[in-house]
C-alpha cells in the first residue's frame, strides 16, 4: 500500500505527482499489462539478447 503524507501548505497537485512517482517505481502496471499475454521463455530471452546487444552497441559507438 502506498502512502504519501501531504505536507502543511502542499497543493494536492504536488502530492498527487509524488504518488505517481511512488507508483511507477512499484512497476504494478508494467507487470499487470505483462500478464495479459503469455510470452514463451524463449521468447522473453530472445528479446533480452536483442535489448543487450543494442546497449552494447550504443556504448561502443559512445566510446568512438
Amino acid at each position: 500500500m502506498i502512502i504519501v503524507n501531504v505536507k502543511e501548505n502542499e497543493s494536492i497537485e504536488k502530492a498527487l505527482k509524488r504518488f505517481k512517482k511512488k507508483f511507477d517505481k512499484t512497476g504494478a502496471v508494467r507487470e499487470l499489462r505483462a500478464r495479459q499475454a503469455f510470452t514463451k521463455p524463449s521468447v522473453k530471452k530472445r528479446d533480452q539478447v536483442i535489448k543487450a546487444a543494442y546497449k552494447q552497441r550504443l556504448q561502443t559507438e559512445a566510446a568512438k
